[in-house]
Order: structure tokens, then C-alpha cells, then sequence
């Protein structure tokens, strides 16, 4: 188990979210990051929807009463064990008795934490995932605080085949090998993101649509786990017009009558009345997710069968990269 020492800015246990009661109002949620919580429960040998924990920004403080692998993927909190820095993107036996310290994000705006067999947190509505506005899932539905403790789930045979490889007689030992960097997004200057066409787009007029694609707009300090704000250009319909609220995912861009585009995240609500001038492409919801306030978004448009295209082949990868960690520790 881990002692919370000091919380973060903003630290919830999640998994891949709380599907099927959409119906009924209550969001999918899970983390902002699919990619980096998949492949960090990988590294340790989880299953790929084992609750991880979401670090936001500014990390916790945390002190780990049993042996354990971890992984830490996505952003860099500067995960550091005294004065040594942890590695990210490779499996990290650690030692009862450690303290591992999250700093301030150096790049990205999320980092995710894996352990052996995952966090026990209880199941709520098929989720573990935590839902602050709800309370639900998670450590009583809430953020991390000081004095929390996180159980451990049940450990699969693959993770006790890691942690026997890894185990060591200092705090920390890291894996020799980590995810190739081919596979991992480009956290540095302006994020490309690709983006459909929204059920809506033919709404908005000639001008709208052309600085839609052509300019950048820049992450508001709003923006939060529900969406993400935008300022920049303004975009317009050629007309007003009333809509009747529809189904809305993850990654649906909405415009309010401000013009400034709002991209639904991870906890958005359910339905939306504002029309949608785009849809990101799942396999860029991992960047949007690292995007912080101030950070530029450029808009590249794509076909529904190219992001099928892209989605596929990041499949493939974590398929392969699965198998990889299977053959190096049977």
C-alpha cells in the first residue's frame, strides 16, 4: 500500500471510465490519457483497465509501505526517490519504505502512476474511476489527500515474474530496456491534433471554416477535466440557429455563441445543445490531455477512414509492445 504524504494539485485514481449508464446521466469520466494509463498498467503486467493514478500538474508525495513495480508515463512531474530521478516508460521495482516525490510539470500536464495489481479502490458502477462532482469512485469520489492510504489490488502471474526479475536490494531499480520513443506524442511547442469534420460543420460559414484549420487556438485556464476552453480565432454560423441537445463524446468540439471553441474531455456531460464544428480523432486524445493553459492547438483535418487507419496501428503497437513484455519476462 502507499501513505499519501503530501497531495498534489489535483490527484484521482481512474481507469478506462464508467460506460453504459449514459442514459441515465451519468458521465463516462475514466482518465484523460488513455495511452499513457494503458501502457504504464502494461509495464507492470496489469490488465490495460486497472485503476492508475492521475497526477495533474503538480504532483504528491508518496511513501510506499511494501515492495512494488511501478510505471510512470505521460507528462514529467519529475518523478524523483531522494536524490535520484525515476525513470518514466519502463517498469521500477521499488522498496518498502520509499518515498517517491512529484514535482511541478516540466513538459505535458499529466503523468500517470501504475502498481503491481493496480489501486483497490472500491467499484462503482463498473468503474473505479473518480468523478469529483458525483463523489463517485476513486477515494470516496475525491482528490488525494494528505493522510489517504491506496491499497493494491490482487497481482497477476506476469507481474510477480517482473517484480522477481527486478527486485533488488536498493530503493529503486529500473528496467534496462523502456518504451521505444517512436510510440510515445510530441509533448514540446504547438500540438497538431487530429480532428474530423462535426455533424455541424456545414453550419458555420466560409471564413469560420478556413480559420478553423488554419489557425492556432490557445488552451484557456479554464479548461478542466469536463473541456477544454479555447481562445483565438472566433468562429461563426452563417446563421443563428436553435438545436436540440445530442449525444456529445469525448473529443466533440463545440462552439457557444461566443464563437470560442470548447473540446469536451473526459468528464464532459452527456448531451450538448451547441453546435459541434469538429471531432478529435482518438488517437490524439493523449495530447489534448497533456495540453496545459497557454499551450497553441493546430487543427489538421482528417477522414473518419484515416483515424480508423491510425487507430489500428496504435492498436497493433500496444498489441505488440504486450507481447514484447510477455516474452521478456516468461
Amino acid at each position: 500500500m502507499i501513505s499519501v504524504i503530501k497531495s498534489g494539485l489535483f490527484d484521482t485514481v481512474q481507469d478506462l471510465g464508467r460506460y453504459g449508464y449514459q442514459r441515465f446521466g451519468v458521465v463516462a469520466g475514466g482518465v484523460m490519457d488513455p495511452f499513457s494509463h494503458r501502457v504504464a498498467n502494461l509495464l507492470v503486467g496489469n490488465e490495460e483497465d486497472a485503476a492508475t493514478l492521475e497526477m495533474t500538474l503538480v504532483g504528491p508525495v508518496l511513501l510506499f509501505e511494501e515492495d512494488t513495480v511501478i510505471a510512470i508515463c505521460g507528462g514529467d512531474l519529475i518523478p524523483m526517490i531522494a536524490d535520484d530521478p525515476v525513470p518514466k516508460w519502463k517498469p521500477v521495482f521499488i522498496r518498502n519504505g520509499s518515498e517517491l516525490q512529484f514535482g511541478a510539470a516540466k513538459t505535458g500536464s499529466r503523468a500517470y502512476l501504475a502498481v503491481s495489481g493496480g489501486f483497490d479502490a472500491p467499484v462503482v458502477l463498473g468503474s473505479r474511476s473518480t468523478y469529483v462532482k458525483a463523489g463517485l469512485g476513486g477515494m470516496d469520489g475525491r482528490a488525494l489527500r494528505k493522510g489517504d492510504v491506496l491499497c493494491f489490488g490482487a497481482v497477476s502471474k506476469l507481474a510477480e515474474l517482473i517484480k522477481g526479475k527486478l527486485e533488488s536490494g536498493t530503493p529503486i531499480h529500473a528496467a534496462d530496456w523502456r518504451v521505444t520513443p517512436k510510440l510515445l506524442p510530441d509533448l514540446s511547442g504547438t500540438y497538431e491534433i487530429q480532428v474530423m469534420r462535426g455533424r455541424q460543420y456545414e453550419l458555420f460559414d466560409e471564413e469560420s471554416q478556413y480559420r478553423f484549420w488554419n489557425e492556432t487556438f490557445t488552451v484557456s485556464s479554464q479548461s478542466d477535466r469536463m473541456g477544454y476552453r479555447t481562445t483565438g480565432p472566433t468562429l461563426r454560423l452563417k446563421e443563428p440557429k436553435e438545436m436540440v441537445s445530442e449525444a456529445v463524446t469525448y473529443g466533440s468540439i463545440q462552439v457557444p455563441p461566443d464563437g470560442s471553441p470548447i473540446i469536451l474531455a473526459a468528464d464532459r456531460q452527456t448531451t450538448g445543445g451547441y453546435p459541434k464544428i469538429g471531432q478529435l480523432s482518438s488517437i490524439d486524445f493523449s495530447k489534448l490531455a497533456q495540453a496545459k493553459a497557454g499551450d497553441r492547438l493546430l487543427f489538421k483535418e482528417v477522414t473518419i477512414e484515416e483515424s480508423q487507419q491510425y487507430l489500428a496501428k496504435r492498436e497493433m503497437d500496444l498489441k505488440m509492445l504486450r507481447a514484447a513484455i510477455r516474452n521478456r519476462f516468461k
